[in-house]
C-alpha cells in the first residue's frame, strides 16, 4: 500500500501548531531533545507568547485536504488519519514535556525575580533586567508593542521621556487581561490594553513635565496576560541629537547619561535595536553599548525593518546575523514589526505577527534565519526569556551576597532605635526608667574606661590620656628652657642689679621671683588642657544621648540641656581648682629631703654636662659656663622646678579627671534619674519623633522583605 502523500513541511507545522492549546514559537517536529540539566536551550512555549495562525495558511490547509481525500481509497484515508493522529499525539506529548520543563526550570527563575521586585528589593539592589535602547525611529517601540501586546505612545521627537519598566507576566489559567501602572506614590488599575498608551503619556507628563524634558524617575507597567512572555523590559528614551521645542539644548547629553546609568549595570542585558537599512557600524547606540559592555557578553542585537533592505544588500544582513561584522556574544535576532502605514491601516498586533512569519517564510534570503530560530517576535521572546533566565542564574550569588549585606546593615541600623512608646502611664514610667538606666550605665562605664567599642572607636579615657601626655611633654620642655632662662637672668642680675653684695651672693627673693614667674606661665596651658578634656567628655555624653534617645526628641533635648548645664558648672569648678593649685605653687615649698635629692641629681647632671662640653672644647677657658655661683643657682632652680613639674604633671590631670569626668558623670546620672519624678512630663518626654518612627517602621519592613527575599533564594536553590 502506498503511503499517503505528505503535506508541505511548513503547512504541516502550522497545522500541528493550530491543534495545540499551548504551542511553542518554533516548529515542534524540529525540536531536539533537551537535557534536563540544560537551561539555556529550553524553548519558551507559545504559552509564553501565543501567535495565531495566519488566515491564508489556515485556508490553504483546509483546501488541500479534500483534494487528497478524492485521490485516495477509503482504507488509505483511514490509515492516513491514524498516522496523523499518532503524529498529533506525539506532538502534544512533546509539547507537554517541554511545557513541564518550562514550568520546572524557567518559571521558578522568573517568579524569583518577580518576587524580589515585588518586595522592592530592586530599589536598593540591581536585579537582572533587559534594557531596550535604540535611535529614534529604530523600531524600538514596535518591538515592545509586539512583545507586550499593547499599543505604546508614538510620535515625532522624544516619545519615551522616562524609563518605562515593562513587567510582562504570563498567566496560565484563562483570565482576562489586567494591567497596573505605578509612578511616584500612585497606582492605577487598567482594565484593558487600550488604556495603556494614555496612562503612560499621563504618567510621563506628571513625572517629566509637559515641555518635552526627560526624567530618570521610573514608571512601572505590569501586564498579566496569557499572550505575553515572562519578561521584564526597561524601555529607555531614544537617542536624540537635536533639541525640539522647549527642550534643553543638552537633551542629547542628558539622554546618554540616562542610558549609561541603566546599560552600565552588570546585571542588565542590553537589547540594542538597529534598523536593517542603516550601516550598523556607524550607529551611535551600538557604540554606546560597546562602551558599557566592551566584550559584548551582555548585548543582544535586534535588526528591524528587513522589508526596507535595498536589493543586493541582503548578504550584508546575513553576515551581521552570522556575527561576522560586529560580533556580539549573544548574537543577533531579526524581526519585522508594524510600520507606520500598518498603524494608519489599523493593523492589529496579532495580524502583524502573522504577516511577519509569512514575510520570513517566503523571503528568498531571510527564510534561513527563520529555520535557525533567529527571526520573528515569538523566537525573540523565546531568546529573551532564556537569556534572562541564564543571567538570573549567573548573578544569583551576587544577589544573595547583596541581600545578606543589606540585611545585616538594616539590622545594625535598627539596633539604634528603641521600641515605640507604651500606652499606659505605668508602662511609660518603666519604659523611661529603662531608657535612663541604659544611658546611665554607658556613662558609668565610660567614667572608668570600660565602655563598649565598635570597629575603630577609641575609648574616651584613651583620648583624655593623650591630652595629659601632651601636658607632661610641655612640662619637660619648659623645665629644659628654665635652666637657660635662669642662667641668663642671674647673669643679668650680676651685671645690672648687684649692689653691696660680694660676688657669688644672689638674693633668695630674686631666686623665688624667677621660679614663680616660670611656674605661673604653666597656668594657661593647664586651662587649655582642661577645656580640651571637657569637650571630649561632653562630646561622648552627647553621643550617648543621641544613641539612646534619638527617637524621643524632647527626652533627647532634656538630656542635652542637662549635659550642657553640668558641663558649664564643672568647667568653672575645675578652672577654680587649677587656679587654686597654682596659687599654692606660689608658696614655694618642698620637703627638705625631697629637695635635697633633687638638688643632688641636678648638680650631678650639671657636672656631667660641663665635662662633656670641656671635652668638646679642649682649648681656651670654658667661659660660657659663667661663674660657679651661677651654675649653683641654676642647679637650685632646676631642682625645685623638677619637683614642681612632677607635682603638676599628676595634680592637674587629677583635678580634671575628678571634676570634669567623674563628678560630671555622677551629677548627670543623678539629674537624669530626677526626670522620673515628673510624671506629668511623661507624655512630653516620650513623644516619639515622627520621622524616626517612620524610619523604624521602614527598617522593620525592609528587614522583613530582605528575610523573605533571602528565603526565596534558599527555596529556589533547593529546587
Amino acid at each position: 500500500m502506498d503511503k499517503p502523500q505528505s503535506k508541505p513541511e511548513e503547512q504541516q507545522n502550522m497545522n500541528n501548531a493550530s491543534l495545540s492549546f499551548k504551542g511553542f514559537a518554533r516548529r515542534v517536529d524540529h525540536v531536539p531533545k533537551q537535557d534536563s540539566n540544560e537551561l539555556h536551550s529550553l524553548p519558551a512555549p507559545l504559552g509564553a507568547f501565543d501567535v495565531p495562525l495566519p488566515p491564508d495558511y489556515s485556508y490553504q490547509v483546509a483546501s488541500c485536504e479534500p483534494e487528497l481525500s478524492d485521490r485516495k481509497p477509503q482504507h488509505e484515508q483511514e490509515v492516513s488519519k491514524k498516522l496523523n493522529d499518532r503524529e498529533e499525539d506525539k506532538d502534544k506529548a512533546a509539547e507537554h514535556s517541554l511545557y513541564n520543563q518550562y514550568e520546572e526550570k524557567i518559571r521558578p527563575c522568573i517568579d524569583l525575580l518577580n518576587s524580589l521586585r515585588t518586595l522592592g528589593i530592586g530599589k536598593d539592589l540591581m536585579l537582572p533586567a533587559i534594557a531596550v535602547i535604540g535611535d529614534q525611529s529604530s523600531g524600538k517601540t514596535s518591538i515592545l508593542e509586539a512583545l507586550s501586546g499593547v499599543a505604546l505612545p508614538r510620535g515625532n521627537g522624544i516619545v519615551t521621556r522616562c524609563p518605562l519598566e515593562l513587567k510582562l507576566k504570563k498567566i496560565t489559567t484563562p483570565q482576562e487581561w489586567k494591567g497596573v501602572i505605578h509612578y511616584r506614590n500612585m497606582e492605577i488599575q487598567l482594565q484593558n490594553a487600550s488604556e495603556v498608551e494614555k496612562a503612560i503619556r499621563k504618567a510621563q507628563d506628571i513625572v517629566a513635565g509637559t515641555s518635552g524634558n526627560i526624567s530618570e524617575e521610573l514608571i512601572s507597567l505590569k501586564i498579566w496576560s496569557p499572550h505575553v512572555p515572562d519578561l521584564t523590559l526597561i524601555d529607555l528614551p531614544g537617542i536624540a541629537r537635536v533639541a525640539m521645542g522647549n527642550q534643553p539644548q543638552d537633551i542629547g547629553q542628558q539622554i546618554k547619561i540616562l542610558l549609561k546609568k541603566f546599560t552600565g549595570c552588570k546585571e542588565t542585558i542590553n537589547l540594542v535595536v538597529l534598523p536593517c537599512n542603516v550601516d550598523i557600524a556607524t550607529t551611535e547606540v551600538l557604540k554606546m553599548a560597546q562602551e558599557v559592555d566592551p566584550t559584548g557578553e551582555r548585548t543582544l542585537g535586534i535588526l528591524t525593518k528587513p522589508d526596507l533592505v535595498d536589493k543586493g544588500t541582503e548578504e550584508t544582513i546575513l553576515k551581521i546575523m552570522r556575527n561576522e561584522v560586529i560580533p556580539l556574544r549573544k548574537g543577533y535576532m531579526i524581526v519585522k514589526c508594524r510600520g507606520q502605514q500598518d498603524i494608519y491601516n489599523e493593523l492589529s498586533l496579532a495580524s502583524a505577527i502573522q504577516q511577519e512569519r509569512q514575510f520570513f517564510e517566503i523571503h528568498k534570503h531571510f527564510s534561513i534565519l527563520l529555520d535557525e530560530n533567529k527571526a520573528t517576535i515569538p523566537h525573540l521572546a523565546n531568546k529573551l526569556t532564556n537569556e534572562l533566565v541564564g543571567h538570573i542564574i549567573k548573578t544569583l550569588p551576587t544577589i544573595e551576597n547583596q541581600i545578606h549585606d543589606a540585611l545585616q546593615q538594616s539590622m545594625q541600623e535598627l539596633q539604634k532605635y528603641t521600641e515605640g512608646t507604651p500606652k499606659t502611664d505605668s508602662e511609660k514610667v518603666i519604659f523611661l526608667a529603662g531608657l535612663i538606666k541604659v544611658f546611665n550605665e554607658d556613662i558609668s562605664q565610660t567614667i572608668y574606661g570600660k565602655e563598649s567599642l565598635f570597629g575603630n572607636e577609641v575609648r574616651l579615657f584613651t583620648k583624655i590620656r593623650r591630652e595629659f601626655q601632651i601636658w607632661e611633654a610641655m612640662l619637660l620642655e619648659i623645665s629644659a628652657k628654665v635652666q637657660e632662662v635662669i642662667h641668663n637672668r642671674v647673669c643679668k642680675y650680676e651685671d645690672q642689679y648687684r649692689g653691696r653684695e660680694f660676688p657669688g651672693f644672689v638674693s633668695y627673693w630674686t631666686f623665688e621671683d624667677l621660679l614663680k614667674e616660670q611656674i605661673a606661665k604653666l597656668e594657661k596651658p593647664a586651662i587649655v588642657v582642661l577645656n580640651k578634656v571637657i569637650c571630649l567628655v561632653e562630646e561622648k555624653f552627647l553621643e550617648f544621648a543621641n544613641k539612646h534617645f534619638a527617637n524621643f526628641h524632647n527626652l533627647n533635648k532634656a538630656a542635652k540641656a542637662r549635659i550642657g548645664c553640668i558641663r558649664e558648672k564643672q568647667a568653672t569648678t575645675a578652672k577654680k581648682r587649677i587656679q587654686t593649685q597654682f596659687k599654692m605653687e606660689r608658696i614655694m615649698y618642698c620637703q627638705d629631703n625631697i629637695y635635697t635629692d633633687d638638688f643632688k641629681a641636678a648638680n650631678a647632671a650639671s657636672c656631667i654636662s660641663k665635662d662633656a662640653k670641656r671635652k668638646q672644647l679642649s682649648f681656651g677657658p670654658v667661659s660660657s659656663q659663667g661663674p660657679s655661683f651661677v651654675q649653683k643657682i641654676v642647679s637650685h632652680t632646676k631642682a625645685y622646678f623638677t619637683g614642681a613639674s612632677k607635682r603638676l604633671s599628676n595634680q592637674i590631670p587629677l583635678i580634671i579627671l575628678s571634676t570634669v569626668l567623674h563628678d560630671f558623670g555622677d551629677y548627670l546620672q543623678i539629674s537624669m534619674l530626677q526626670l522620673l519624678q515628673g510624671k506629668e512630663d511623661l507624655n512630653h518626654l516620650l513623644q516619639e519623633d515622627h520621622e524616626v518612627a517612620n524610619h523604624r517602621k521602614l527598617l522593620i519592613s525592609q528587614i522583613d522583605h530582605l528575610n523573605k527575599a533571602y528565603q526565596y533564594l534558599v527555596d529556589f536553590k533547593s529546587l
